[in-house]
């Protein structure tokens, strides 16, 4: 399975580089994680408002896995968290293409 992390920009402090490299380290042992990035300036298509999500979110996580509960122990150590912040983990089905 697939999943996102969405990183939210609510942590109490902010993690230092030492956490970040610590955290990185970890998730490329696993081999779960697949890649990400900060959010940046962001651009609005089609016709109607949406809420500013780079407001709340400041970066994503890609990650396989197929055993969720190891996936969860990993971000456990994730910095955000650590210093008191939120990630969202959503799932990315499967689409099967005919």
């Amino acid at each position: 399975m697939q999943y996102i992390a969405l990183i939210h920009k609510n942590a109490d402090t902010t993690p230092t580089s030492a956490e970040w490299n610590h955290f990185f380290k970890l998730a490329a042992e696993t081999s779960m994680f697949q890649g990400g990035s900060e959010v940046g300036v962001r651009r609005v298509l089609g016709y109607k408002e949406v809420p500013d999500t780079t407001k709340r979110v400041g970066g994503y996580m890609r990650f396989d896995s197929e055993d969720l509960d190891r996936l969860v122990e990993l971000l456990d150590e994730h910095p955000v968290i650590k210093h008191g912040g939120t990630i969202e983990l959503c799932e990315m089905p499967e689409t099967n293409e005919d």
